[in-house]
């Protein structure tokens, strides 16, 4: 990115890149008296040390942080879409983006019906090079954050969860024979069902390709549900029913929703999280509040020499 500012012609020292690790770099950034504003995108309690760092020096916070989001499924929505929406929502970027529909709510009457269609089409995954253009999961970001998220696999299997695609190697890692990903982190998306919502897998941020589906029967069961977390970032409903998915937009506690799609972005949306998923604004006219201050100025142009005082 710094150098396509550099070829565009943007002046040096107005975009730079610093390289080093939160407690060293980060914490002086933060805390330097040069730095006006701070803005962060990670995980909650990395922000909660951004926030509590800049307070010192009352600087002006923007946070972006983790999420845990409802995909709400009723049973008047096209299925297809739905079924599409739900693998956009959970392998897109191999499961590794904070706004991601983990926690697939389907109403029961169709629930059948949309785990067999969304297994037959994950089925059809091409796990690989991501530069490969046939290929649809990439790698995950290192090894170690593989080893994360299969350690969640294993902890949801062990709180009686079941992989749907197990038997398709589903939550398994992939060793790719091919020369430029052989050591790639690579894992098969997992699709668990027989799930409880205060299991560990539909509580935590996996930041990983694996959905929860969990059944429900009532509108008002699925927003009390979806409420039930400590994060507030996004949600889609799918529904043919406009009146309801507005009636459940108004209700959810998340700061971007989506109605009959997921996961879309454009710039001039406006993008904040509710409750543990962030403070501030990115995107979008109203953004331009949180890195900006107004001034209140007063100009006098007449006489104030009767301002009650004696002359």
């Amino acid at each position: 990115l710094a150098e396509a500012y550099t070829k565009a012609g943007l002046p040096d020292g107005i975009f730079n890149v610093l390289y080093g690790d939160g407690t060293t770099t980060g914490a002086a950034l933060i805390s330097h008296p040069l730095v006006s504003k701070v803005s962060f995108t990670g995980s909650v309690p990395t922000g909660t040390n951004v926030y509590q760092t800049a307070a010192q020096t009352m600087k002006p916070v923007t946070l972006e942080l983790g999420g845990k989001s409802p995909l709400i499924i009723f049973n008047d929505a096209h299925l297809e879409n739905a079924v599409a929406g739900a693998m956009m929502a959970n392998w897109y970027s191999c499961g590794e983006v904070c706004s991601n529909g983990t926690r697939v709510f389907v109403q029961r009457s169709i629930y059948d019906a949309f785990c067999q269609r969304l297994l037959e089409r994950t089925s059809k995954l091409v796990v690989g090079n991501p530069m490969d253009p046939q290929t649809h999961v990439g790698a995950m970001i290192s090894e170690d954050h593989l080893q994360s998220v299969l350690q969640y696999v294993k902890l949801g299997l062990e709180e009686g969860g079941s992989i749907l695609n197990g038997d398709d190697g589903g939550g398994e890692r992939i060793r790719i024979r091919d020369g430029e990903c052989e050591e790639g982190a690579f894992m098969k998306p997992a699709i668990f069902v027989n799930v409880q919502d205060d299991m560990t897998i539909c509580r935590d941020e996996i930041f990983g390709p694996v959905m929860t589906i969990l059944p429900f029967d009532t509108e008002e069961e699925v927003v009390r549900r979806s409420n039930d977390t400590p994060f507030g970032l996004a949600a889609g409903i799918y529904t043919r029913d406009l009146s309801k998915a507005h009636r459940l937009a108004a209700s959810i506690e998340a700061g971007t929703l989506w109605i009959n799609n997921y996961n879309l972005a454009p710039s001039e949306l406006p993008w904040k999280g509710f409750k543990n998923s962030g403070l501030g604004q990115e995107n979008g006219n109203a953004s331009i509040n949180y890195w900006t201050r107004e001034k209140s100025i007063y100009c006098e142009m007449g006489d104030m020499y009767d301002c009650g005082y004696p002359m």
